[in-house]
């Protein structure tokens, strides 16, 4: 029933000279028809600027809009979020936090190439698909996905596979048909890999090789990050010593210099002479 069509009913029979008992119902009726549909407007969700919204379904798609960033308003009672195919660049922290529902949440084909710390963290326990592949992430690590166990997308990123995308990956519940895709743009090396002076610009020997069978190869770039921590301790802890012997060497020749001054300083000062009265009583014996 139309708010326009009830308003025009509603003037057309109260606004007649003749008023009966069905008139009179027919205007309370009107009455509270306008009030529940100024009421539903007021409170009924908006859809985001470029998006579709299919209220029914809960979806909101917002894919090939053009967007550069996460659009406000999003519905909080979304279950299917697209935002497929756009010119995203990055994630902020809370740009889900209100979406405790979501259970999809596609992301593929943007330019993503960072995640703020926590920024997938408040996705609800709902959430049963997580697809950042085909966008330019380079590192990623546990905090900025939190405890989420949703089957997850990474493939077509140019990964740098370290210690803590390795950690990453073992955290994750990664999407099995698309883990092979989880390839290695460049890396840092394993413990007793080549040469130590490797060259700053390459990209590493494993550069194009999927993350997943490097680490069943038995490649472990955690253990890397723990030696380069461990050398770097000891290392900290020699030069400390060091200072410490330094220091304690300097201290005991400032106190000897200064002890060698003190006594040339009292061989310096002439011998006290003995009076004629105290010659004559010592040789008198009185």
């Amino acid at each position: 029933m139309g708010t326009g069509w009830c308003e025009e009913r509603c003037t057309s029979v109260t606004g007649g000279r003749r008023r009966d008992k069905g008139a009179d119902l027919w205007s309370r009726l009107c009455t509270v028809t306008l009030l529940f549909s100024v009421l539903c407007g007021q409170v009924s969700p908006q859809c985001p600027d470029s998006c579709h919204c299919a209220w029914d379904t809960g979806t909101v798609e917002c894919s090939d809009a053009g967007l550069r960033e996460i659009p406000e308003g999003i519905p909080p009672g979304t279950i299917s979020l697209h935002l497929e195919r756009n010119y995203i660049r990055n994630i902020p922290e809370r740009a889900f936090s209100e979406l405790v529902h979501l259970q999809d949440l596609y992301l593929s084909n943007n330019r993503i190439d960072s995640l703020a710390s926590g920024a997938l963290r408040h996705l609800g326990p709902e959430l049963r698909l997580l697809d950042l592949s085909h966008n330019l992430l380079r590192k990623a690590n546990r905090e900025e996905f939190g405890s989420t166990r949703a089957k997850t997308r990474l493939y077509h990123n140019p990964w740098h596979c370290d210690c803590a995308l390795q950690e990453l990956m073992e955290t994750l519940n990664l999407e099995p048909e698309t883990v092979n895709g989880i390839v290695c743009e460049s890396s840092v090396r394993g413990v007793g890999e080549g040469s130590r002076w490797e060259d700053p610009g390459s990209q590493g020997e494993h550069a194009g090789q999927a993350l997943v069978k490097l680490l069943d190869s038995g490649v472990n770039f955690c253990s890397l990050q723990r030696k380069t921590t461990d050398v770097a301790m000891l290392v900290t802890m020699f030069v400390w010593f060091f200072m410490v012997i330094v220091y304690v060497v300097y201290y005991v020749r400032q106190n000897q210099a200064e002890a060698r001054r003190h006594l040339e300083y009292l061989k310096s000062l002439p011998s006290p002479r003995k009076t004629p009265t105290e010659t004559d009583t010592l040789s008198t014996g009185f």
